[in-house]
């Protein structure tokens, strides 16, 4: 891909883009793909000239047109592959297998301990399983992850909440899997979910942005996600909002996490009174539900808070939405009293009709989206390297290709 994000005209990167926008978006039309791709209509019909000569893709029905003759919609012949996604967290990982379409055929979660001594080995045997289980053609395994991937080509991990500290992880699964593996932060994974199948596929740039347990953030420019020198871009809850205050799980006091993220809540409303002393991120959420007007405050002001860091945000890298999801958007009706007015108000005249979505929160989210790495990986060349190549060819011609 070019660094707008449109695709470049290398043969095989164009192939495998038209077979990943027909397998995520549907059945399209050759003008709906030159537009979609940002590549011309001349360079579009080579391409399914070829593709239909390899019997992957199929001439389907025709739709009217504006003016001009009846559109040809092109599909995908058979199912193209799947991908396996997984988000391991501190004590268990979340597994799903998707088809190319995004539609989850099964999903699993399998207890797991990264601080033990083999947890890489723990971690290969889980998905050695299930990929040995995978019915049809696997394109690849994503793997999403609290923490930071310094790039594609190592996979090194640095995940404190984990304990992980500069664990080679994407080259232990592949050399384990035998298939490709790519290896995110697992905001970013959500990120490409949204390049792929959710409402950024109508923008080149936009923010996801979770609340939860912690405050992440994945930053889209130009259609593919922006994962800065080191792999952690969007560190968004470490700004730090005070020149003091409670100490973040970073090491640092006065971060945005320390506040708002799961934790700083529960320790917020235990000292307003509006739970008890050992009352969880449950308790605050049925407290408020009940209307107490304590916990009300404690989210109207976390809401204040991350309304407030946002509009920072959104005027530094200017994008076209905020896409807010995660766990805590469960109870977003009582964080939306204090962060509607206070992102708003902070933002600049120009900026103050940005598109700010909620969207709702499944669990199974996180799994998706790390699957969805392998989805994008036609659409998000640059980023996923020799992992993404090797996508890019199983798409294209079958599992033969494998490292």
């Amino acid at each position: 891909m070019s660094r707008s994000g449109q695709v470049s005209p290398r043969g095989d990167l164009v192939r495998a883009a038209v077979l990943g926008l027909l397998g995520t978006r549907g059945a399209s039309s050759r003008a709906d793909i030159a537009r979609a791709l940002g590549i011309s209509p001349a360079t579009v019909t080579q391409t399914t000239k070829e593709l239909l000569q390899r019997e992957l893709i199929t001439e389907l029905r025709s739709v009217p047109s504006n003016g001009g003759r009846p559109a040809t919609l092109l599909g995908l012949v058979r199912a193209a592959g799947g991908a396996i996604g997984a988000k391991v967290t501190a004590d268990h990982v979340a597994i799903v297998s998707v088809d190319l379409d995004g539609t989850v055929r099964a999903a699993r979660s399998v207890p797991f301990d990264p601080s033990q001594p083999a947890a890489l080995e723990a971690l290969s045997g889980i998905l050695k399983d299930v990929v040995g289980a995978h019915d049809g053609h696997l394109l690849g395994v994503g793997v999403g992850l609290p923490g930071a991937v310094d790039a594609q080509a190592s996979g090194m991990v640095d995940a404190p909440t984990l304990g992980w500290n500069r664990v080679p992880v994407g080259r232990r699964l592949r050399d384990a899997l035998g298939v490709p593996v790519l290896v995110d932060n697992d905001v970013n994974t959500l990120a490409a979910a949204q390049i792929v199948h959710g409402n950024g596929r109508e923008h080149r740039s936009f923010m996801v942005v979770t609340i939860g347990l912690g405050i992440g953030c994945g930053m889209v420019n130009q259609g593919s996600v922006s994962r800065g020198a080191h792999g952690g871009a969007g560190e968004i809850g470490h700004i730090p909002v005070s020149a003091d205050g409670p100490l973040c799980g970073c090491g640092n006091t006065g971060c945005l996490e320390a506040y708002i993220g799961e934790p700083g809540l529960v320790a917020t409303a235990i000292q307003a009174g509006a739970i008890g002393p050992r009352g969880t991120i449950t308790d605050l959420a049925q407290e408020a539900r009940k209307g107490n007007p304590k916990a009300k405050a404690v989210y109207a002001d976390a809401g204040r808070l991350l309304g407030r860091t946002l509009a920072g945000v959104v005027h530094t890298v200017d994008p076209e939405m905020v896409v807010l999801m995660g766990e805590g958007v469960q109870d977003w009706e009582f964080w939306e009293a204090g962060f509607e007015e206070s992102f708003r108000r902070r933002l600049m005249p120009a900026r103050r009709n940005i598109r700010c979505l909620v969207e709702s929160w499944t669990e199974d989210q996180w799994a998706v989206g790390a699957a969805c790495l392998v989805l994008a990986s036609p659409f998000d060349a640059a980023a996923t390297g020799a992992q993404g190549e090797l996508v890019r060819a199983r798409l294209q011609t079958g599992p033969e290709v494998t490292r």
